[in-house]
């Protein structure tokens, strides 16, 4: 696992052993950053479910300005920390070692864009959305990270599910409010 682009570009990434983390494909992460990149450059992000941070570590790379890691499970939090230190992003982060629904309840940031890559198959991204809603400015983004043809929430608080990008056995959904639509959505 490596930084695909931007000034961290090449530099690997540990991801904690066992299956109790999924890693994002290079081809999957390569689309997403395709898909926000007139919006990333600046941007506030938040990494739910964060397992190794590579999502958030990709956001700094290429432009992000500051990245909040939520990740619950201890050896996922550690690779967290050792993968910003060894990418010189500690400064420009913060990561929390809390389940996902315990930061969203107390987070009073505002996030440009939100990237969702919860546990396939149990559930977690509907309970969560409408706090996700709260957290996530009015022209931003929440893209979730989820296995191919798998039900998910349509619209809660004016964002809406505006796009399924199909990668093999994935798919990322890209949810914006309408007002904030754009020509390359």
């Amino acid at each position: 696992m490596r930084v695909i682009a931007g000034d961290k570009k090449g530099r690997r990434l540990i991801a904690p052993e066992g299956l109790s983390t999924r890693p994002t494909s290079d081809k999957v992460k390569e689309a997403l950053f395709s898909i926000i990149q007139f919006d990333l450059p600046d941007a506030e992000f938040l990494d739910l479910f964060s397992g190794s941070g590579q999502m958030g570590i990709e956001a700094l790379s290429r432009g992000a300005k500051y990245a909040v890691f939520v990740e619950s499970n201890k050896k996922a939090y550690d690779c967290i920390k050792q993968n910003l230190a060894a990418t010189g992003l500690s400064g420009l982060s913060e990561v929390n070692m809390r389940s996902a629904e315990d930061y969203l309840s107390s987070c009073r940031r505002k996030f440009d864009i939100v990237f969702m890559d919860p546990p396939y198959m149990e559930g977690l991204i509907d309970p969560i959305f409408d706090a996700v809603t709260r957290v996530t400015d009015d022209l931003g983004i929440i893209i979730c990270e989820i296995p191919l043809g798998a039900e998910i929430i349509e619209e809660v608080n004016g964002f809406s599910l505006k796009r399924r990008y199909r990668y093999g056995k994935t798919e990322l959904a890209l949810f914006r409010k309408q007002e904030a639509e754009t020509e390359i959505y």
